[in-house]
């Protein structure tokens, strides 16, 4: 639960130039990972800052699928030792977010087609099912953030890596507000694998604005308290982003 929690105070950074990586290991100044302070470590160790920090920049194609990860170049970029480094590289692997390369090097995964099918069919379950929890039991404080993460949808539709973070915070404040630990637990693991999905669905026209109308749908309904709206609008929504993606792929 605690990774969902921490989605809320995501800072995202400038927008960067996503560049074609496969196989090649860009200088740090390129992935822009920041160096650890004293501020970052309050509350978590060396290894669980370095895991956060990779995890955002494979989120936000900073690392990009297929990328080699050099152990020394990471612990430079951030300031830490390689033991922390060596650590998170090893739980980013147990969780599929790395994998072994050519050579023995760890590289950022790359997903299958088959795999991404699978992906959304997974998603629109246990997101339907966080939706239609939240109509039953969010709070009104829960309510509130869910209006105000729509209020900033909307301040930054012009900005695809600032959308990228809001619509984390946004999907993990619907799971938080569906009280059950189980389903958080797993929506975890499986944003893990969203975030391997190389390309920003936002970046196609008019996407922001229908995902906007989309999310509001889904947060009226929870407002509502009604559970079988809630969770037709949140499946109706994993579909739509699910035809955008593949159209995409298919451009």
């Amino acid at each position: 639960m605690g990774r969902l929690n921490r989605a809320r105070d995501l800072r995202p950074m400038a927008p960067q130039p996503i560049r074609k990586t496969l196989g090649k290991t860009l200088p740090p100044k390129a992935r822009r990972l920041t160096a650890v302070t004293v501020d970052a470590l309050r509350g978590q160790s060396r290894s669980e800052f370095v895991l956060g920090s990779l995890r955002d920049a494979i989120w936000e194609g900073r690392l990009a699928p297929g990328e080699r990860i050099a152990e020394e170049e990471i612990a430079r970029s951030l300031g830490v030792s390689r033991t922390p480094v060596r650590e998170a590289l090893q739980r980013l692997q147990e969780r599929g977010l790395l994998t072994i390369g050519a050579g023995r090097s760890l590289v950022v995964a790359e997903l299958t087609k088959q795999q991404v099918l699978e992906l959304y069919a997974m998603r629109e379950i246990l997101e339907g099912s966080a939706a239609r929890f939240a109509a039953q039991h969010a709070n009104e404080a829960e309510i509130d953030i869910l209006h105000r993460l729509l209020d900033e949808f909307g301040k930054h539709r012009g900005n695809p890596r600032l959308l990228i973070s809001l619509n984390r915070r946004f999907h993990g404040a619907v799971c938080e507000a569906a009280h059950n630990r189980y389903l958080i637990q797993t929506l975890d693991g499986m944003h893990d694998a969203l975030a391997l999905l190389h390309s920003n669905t936002f970046r196609v026209p008019n996407r922001s604005t229908e995902s906007d109308a989309e999310h509001r749908r889904i947060v009226l309904a929870i407002e509502r308290r009604d559970p079988d709206e809630a969770e037709r609008a949140a499946r109706d929504h994993v579909r739509q982003a699910q035809r955008t993606r593949f159209a995409m792929l298919a451009g």
